[in-house]
């Protein structure tokens, strides 16, 4: 076992709650590692419904690099599979999870993604607070047992690398592309944009 493999096991059992954890405290945690990754989706809906084209023009950025960026976590998992610690016995584990590869965190890379693209693009209020959420659920994971804590670095590598290299393409298409996008949604939701319910 290499020295950061030994480092990333013994910062673990450093994070993992132990059997003395009060079990309100596990809930919490438990909260925290599976419910505030839905509020992302809520946020960027909003954005596209009440915003104005330049927030919807970073929504439809941040969830194309999201989705690549899963697309690259899930083949370098394929590629070089890690453990869960409980897949090796390390520590105590407090929530289920399939013994999948945990390198990178998929949470912590759609945190990563849609938090840089907001923080390094014009909303840098919510990318700070997105960042920020993500931190938490990344203790939280690793809290419960469900990750090693360099899985969560490698999940915000993975995103700031997709977000470098995916910006320039994006200059190029992404006044295009937002203009089909938006020509598709206001044919869709016609109604109630003329309604004064969502903006146009």
């Amino acid at each position: 076992m290499g020295e950061i493999e030994t480092f990333n096991r013994s910062l673990f059992l450093l994070i993992n709650a132990g059997s003395d954890t009060p079990h309100g405290v596990i809930l919490l945690a438990i909260g925290i590692a599976k419910g505030l990754i839905f509020l992302l989706p809520v946020l960027l809906l909003g954005f596209w419904l009440w915003g104005h084209r330049g927030e919807r023009r970073l929504v439809l950025k941040a969830t194309l690099i999201t989705v690549i960026a899963l697309v690259v976590s899930q083949v370098i998992g394929a590629v070089w599979p890690h453990p869960r610690p409980f897949m090796i016995g390390l520590g105590h584990t407090w929530m289920l999870h399939a013994p999948d590869s945990s390198f990178p965190s998929d949470h912590m890379t759609v945190f990563g993604c849609i938090g840089l693209t907001l923080l390094l693009d014009g909303l840098s209020g919510w990318g700070l607070i997105i960042l920020l959420t993500g931190l938490s659920v990344a203790w939280a994971r690793v809290f419960l047992g469900v990750h090693f804590p360099l899985d969560m670095v490698g999940g915000m590598v993975v995103s700031f690398l997709v977000y470098s290299g995916f910006s320039p393409i994006w200059r190029r298409i992404g006044q295009p592309f937002t203009g089909l996008a938006e020509r598709c949604y206001r044919s869709l939701m016609a109604v109630p944009i003329r309604a004064g319910w969502l903006r146009g």
